[in-house]
This record gives structure tokens, C-alpha cells and sequence, in this order.
């Protein structure tokens, strides 16, 4: 790797290319050539393995950006890159993680669009654009005309689950859509619980509208507590299914949203 007077982190191309990349420009191409896989990104890093110049990466920010989310940053494995569509000020915001099952009962449906109606007031309400809450949580944000984030675990241009299609279409627009693949990597399963990792941290704190013991949505609560977020469920009653998740948290000492005053009471932490 060649250094500039300026001391940036260059890297020439190669097939008797003379074009300079920064140390960003390399960070997108190396994520387009791994589908956004972190080790392997990590490994072509450390061995500066040779770039091969994409047309066009898209839109993105990298771990070396001022604009890149500080929260992310607490990770033991923050994303290299963020491609995005949309509004890239949300990240500046204060914001909540909203999270819950892709299944919901009725209860848990009433539950997480009154945590959204109610957040939505003060803070940038974060999801995972999936089915069941996610939809939910997107969607009550922006009929409050309120702002909401989208973190998903494929590319931009495969709008993954199809039933959320016109939420990619609005989002992407006026709100913000974030993924660490490549627009045209596709659905996998190991995707999602990895994505968990930044809905985790990029909220200032999670709430938790439903989730039975063994969920995605237990794994992004786990992930939060590691990194040290407040974390606040909706109870269930007693031996429903559905809500046995929440319930167990609770009992671990997660705050119970007890009362529709605690989510009003929830101050911003950054400005809005």
C-alpha cells in the first residue's frame, strides 16, 4: 500500500490501471467482491489484497467516515460498509430500536403500533423492515409523520420479505434504509441474526413489543445487553406462547413497560 504526501491510505489498481483508490473506495470494492462477508472482507485487508474496479458501488459510507454511527463502533464486529438509500441524517438522531415477532398475536399487533405511535414523537424508530413488527414499526412511523431506519440483511435491490416492497419504495425516498451487502446480494438465512448485531447497537436503547424464547428478536436483546442498552418489554400474560420471551427478560431484570408514560418519558438523547 502506497502512502500521498497527505499521509491517505491509497492502493493503484491493477490490469495497467494508474487509477488511485482511498482507503473507503477499497473497503466497498473488497464487500462487492464478498457479498459483504466481514472475515473475508477482514482478510483481504490485512493481506492488501489486490482491487479490481467496480463501475459503481453505489452509495455507502465505511468504518472510516465521520458520518458513520458512533454506536456502531461499540461492536466487536462493526460493519466495514453501510450502503444506503435515503435520508443519511437520521444517523444522527436520537433513535430506539423497536423489535418483536414476525408472527404476532393480536395483542402483540396493538402493542408494538402504540410503542411506535408513541416513540415516534421524539425518536428515529430503527427495525429490521421483516415481516410482522418491523412492518408494523415502519409503517406507524411514517403515517405520525415521524422518521424511521430499516436495517436489512440483503441487498438494496432485492426487497426481502416481497410484502414490504412499498415500505422499500417510501423508505428509500424520505426515511433510510441500511444494509452492509452489496445491492444485489440475496436472501440468506445466517444473514439475519448477523444483521441483529446493528439493530443491537445502533438504537440508543431496544424495545422489545413480543418474542418467544428461541427468536431472532431474543438475539438482538442479547446483543444489546452486551453492549450495555437499556432494554424495555411489553408483558404478557401468563403461559401465552408468544410473549414467553418478554416475560423471561423481565424477569432478568429487563424494564417492564408497565404503563404508556415510560415511553413518553423516554428524553432524546442526541438531537432530533
Amino acid at each position: 500500500m502506497n502512502e500521498k504526501k497527505t499521509g491517505k491510505p491509497v492502493f493503484r489498481l491493477y490490469k495497467n490501471s494508474m487509477e488511485v483508490l482511498d482507503k473507503r473506495e477499497i473497503l466497498a470494492h473488497y464487500s462487492w467482491k464478498y457479498d459483504g462477508d466481514w472475515s473475508k472482507i477482514a482478510e483481504a485487508l490485512r493481506t492488501h489484497e489486490k482491487v479490481k474496479r467496480r463501475r459503481d458501488c453505489g452509495s455507502y459510507i465505511t468504518i472510516y467516515d465521520d458520518a458513520y454511527p458512533k454506536n456502531l463502533r461499540a461492536l466487536r464486529y462493526p460493519p466495514w460498509v453501510l450502503f444506503y438509500r435515503g435520508r443519511l441524517d437520521l444517523l444522527k438522531q436520537s433513535g430506539f430500536t423497536v423489535v418483536g415477532s414476525r408472527k404476532l398475536t393480536a395483542y402483540g399487533e396493538w402493542a408494538t403500533e402504540r410503542c411506535a405511535e408513541l416513540l415516534s414523537a421524539q425518536h428515529v424508530l430503527i427495525s429490521g423492515l421483516a415481516k410482522g413488527a418491523d412492518g408494523i414499526v415502519h409503517r406507524t412511523a411514517i403515517a405520525m409523520r415521524g422518521t424511521t431506519v430499516g436495517v436489512i440483511g440483503c441487498g438494496l435491490n432485492v426487497r426481502y420479505p416481497r410484502e414490504n416492497e412499498y415500505l422499500y419504495r417510501m423508505m428509500e425516498s424520505e426515511q433510510l434504509i441500511l444494509s452492509e451487502y452489496p445491492d444485489t446480494t440475496g436472501v440468506k438465512k445466517h444473514h439475519f441474526p448477523w444483521r441483529n448485531r446493528i439493530l443491537a447497537a445502533l438504537g440508543d436503547g431496544v424495545i422489545v413489543t413480543q418474542a418467544a424464547l428461541k427468536s431472532g428478536t431474543m438475539g438482538t436483546v442479547s446483543q444489546a445487553l452486551e453492549l450495555g442498552k437499556e432494554v424495555w418489554c411489553v408483558p404478557y400474560p401468563y403461559n401465552e406462547e408468544g410473549g414467553r420471551g418478554c416475560n423471561l427478560l423481565i424477569s432478568q431484570g429487563a424494564n417492564i413497560l408497565y404503563d404508556e408514560g415510560i415511553l413518553e418519558d423516554l428524553r432524546p438523547l442526541r438531537p432530533i
